[in-house]
């Protein structure tokens, strides 16, 4: 076995959790080999080099191997290897998120939480209405 196909293999190496998904992947662009634009049954051999986006993250890896099955995830490492700089990258992107604030909390004023209603409901005590007694 010296080729398979791109879906298969992306699946193969762990990169999409169902051949659907790689090959949907494939489709929208986000998956290239040696810089060109490919179809999902586009045969894959080993050398090849691969650039695959998932989320915001950009990875660039090269074939070592080919597998039918898709096994455990360590041998599924075993089928690439990852560029250093796609590494970095990664690692690089990884501190940006972890650095990021969480958008919410920048949030002051906005619709209130279940604990902020819990606590404005209390200073209701028996009253049925909002008019003055």
């Amino acid at each position: 076995m010296e080729k398979m196909r791109i879906d298969k293999w992306l699946w193969s190496a762990r990169f999409y959790k169902t051949r659907t998904l790689a090959a949907e992947e494939i489709d929208k662009g986000r998956v290239q080999i040696n810089g060109q634009d490919v179809k999902p049954a586009r045969d894959v051999k080993a050398g090849d080099t691969l650039t695959l986006r998932q989320g915001p993250v950009l990875r660039v890896v090269v074939v070592k191997g080919l597998s039918m099955q898709r096994g455990a995830a360590p041998v599924a490492q075993l089928l690439y290897d990852e560029t250093p700089e796609s590494v970095a990258n990664r690692q690089q992107a990884a501190e940006q998120r972890k650095l990021n604030n969480e958008p919410a909390d920048s949030i002051e004023h906005g619709r209130p939480t279940k604990r902020d209603r819990r606590s404005m409901d209390k200073n209701w005590g028996d009253r049925w209405s909002a008019s003055v007694d």
